[in-house]
């Protein structure tokens, strides 16, 4: 089984409020990238990493990249939404590959456990996605108010890393080109094909850095597991 990874990087981390985008900014002494890969690179499943990033920065360090991490063989340009970042990266996915893996480069605290259980479920369903189950009590808010309170139960928030076969995923980008429809993650996609999605047990610490306390976060929890 060959499996490759497409790590998102393209982002401009706007809501982080910072000059430099999210995924190069320094933790511990190194980007948030590198935090990432440096998990990917524990993992035996994964074969090879085609890395996404935004179309200056390709050009300007894309080759950095590539021999500081070997198992980088590519990286690309991001596109204008995150599913055109994903798309770009899968055309770059290596002939003969039977399982894509999408992970985002600012979800550091992901684990090879979580990605081989991803993959392993793939490969038997054709698609799986991490995710937790809902904890918090939800509402619906209209104009500021609360309209109504959610029920919870059968909901869960959808994490990285998650994985496909390679063939069902590009049966997907293919609907989803030609509706021209969007979704927020890859698995959407499918089910938007009409293909089932199993679920795989993410983790709380699984954070994906968006927020500037979020960089708090991840500091704190770097030197713990240090």
């Amino acid at each position: 089984m060959k499996v490759g990874a497409i790590i998102t990087a393209a982002g401009q981390g706007k809501r982080i409020g910072t000059s430099v985008p999210k995924q190069f900014l320094e933790i511990q002494g190194k980007p948030l990238l590198h935090h990432t890969l440096k998990v990917f690179s524990f993992c035996k499943l994964i074969d090879y990493v085609v890395l996404v990033m935004p179309q200056a920065d390709v050009d300007l360090i894309g080759e950095d990249w590539m021999k500081e991490y070997g198992f980088v063989r590519k990286v690309v340009a991001g596109g204008e939404q995150r599913q055109d970042s994903v798309y770009n990266g899968f055309n770059s996915i290596e002939g003969g590959t039977d399982i894509v893996v999408v992970h985002d480069g600012v979800r550091p605290f992901t684990t090879s456990k979580m990605i081989t259980a991803t993959v392993e479920a793939a490969q038997q369903h054709g698609a799986a996605i991490t995710a937790i189950p809902v904890s918090d009590t939800l509402k619906q808010v209209l104009d500021g108010f609360v309209k109504q309170t959610i029920s919870r139960d059968r909901l869960w928030r959808v994490q990285t890393p998650q994985a496909f076969r390679y063939t069902l995923l590009q049966q997907a980008f293919k609907k989803a080109k030609k509706d021209s429809y969007y979704g927020t993650d890859e698995g959407s996609l499918i089910e938007y094909l009409g293909a089932q999605v199993k679920i795989v047990s993410g983790s709380e610490l699984n954070i994906k850095i968006t927020r500037k306390e979020d960089l708090l976060l991840a500091e704190s929890l770097l030197s713990r597991i240090k």
